[in-house]
Parts: structure tokens; sequence; C-alpha cells
């Protein structure tokens, strides 16, 4: 059985008021086991390599902010960081400009860590855009960006 046939789903009844937002979801859910495969190699759970995507982008960063920026639990942010810590890929400690807070950096431990996630994201984007061509990628980024847009705002509750 192929892998097309063994992912491909009819649409429930209960779906049929929302086909796109269907395969939406289906996609993102596959996407998303991908590269928790790619991942695992890593040692990092999904998720994990965008906190550290970008911690290394943009250097210390505050917990809350990260919060913010990823639009995830905090107690899913805590227990990511905790994870991270406990693997030596980051490290937290009170913010000196404010005790309350906490900063949260890349160690440069991590810095080995980052041209395996560029790989494994390479790997990913190779896999998930399989067989499309150069205008139909550009199709998809486009298309992609004005669904983003479109539910920005009611993620974030504006």
């Amino acid at each position: 059985m192929e892998a097309t046939e063994k992912c491909a789903t009819t649409l429930p009844s209960a779906a049929r008021g929302g086909p796109v937002s269907h395969a939406v979801s289906r996609v993102a859910r596959l996407h998303r086991n991908a590269a928790g495969r790619l991942l695992r190699g890593l040692g990092l759970h999904p998720g994990q390599e965008l906190v550290m995507m970008r911690l290394w982008e943009g250097g210390p960063a505050r917990q809350s902010d990260l919060i913010r920026l990823l639009d995830l639990d905090p107690s899913t942010v805590t227990k990511m960081l905790q994870r991270l810590e406990q693997a030596g890929h980051v490290r937290r400690a009170a913010d000196p400009a404010d005790r309350r807070a906490v900063l949260v950096e890349a160690t440069e431990e991590s810095g080995a860590l980052l041209e395996q996630v560029e790989r494994a994201w390479e790997e990913l984007e190779a896999q998930t855009l399989a067989g499309l061509d150069v205008g139909e990628r550009r199709q998809l980024l486009v298309l992609l960006g004005r669904v983003e847009s479109n539910l920005c705002p009611e993620s974030t509750g504006r």
C-alpha cells in the first residue's frame, strides 16, 4: 500500500461544511508527525526546535515573551524549557532587569544542534514539497500565508 493510500481519508459527514479545514488539519498532523520523526534523532520533541530557533536568532528572551511569540500555553513552554535545560540546550536565570522575570538563552553547546535542526528542516521541506514544481511551491507559500493571516487574529484574541 502506498503512503498516499494509507493516509487518504474520506471526508466525514460532519466535515462536509469544511473540507479545506479538514484537509489542513490532516496535513498539519502529518507534518508534525514527520517533523517529530526527524527531530527524535536529535533528542528533540516537536515544538522544541521552534523555541531554539527563536533563541538562536534573537538571543536571550524572557520566558513570557517566548510564550507570547510561540502562542503556546505557559505550562507547555515551561515543560519544553525544563527538558531543553536538562539536555543542556538552554539556560534559565532571573532577568537582571526584573528579578521576577525568567530570562532564557541558548547555551554555546546548542550551537552544534543548530546545524542538525537546519538539516532536519531541509529534509522536512523536501519531503513536504516532493512532486511540486517551483511555481506550485511559490503558490502554496502565498496561499498558506493568506490562510495564516486569516487565522492569526483568532488565535491571538485580536
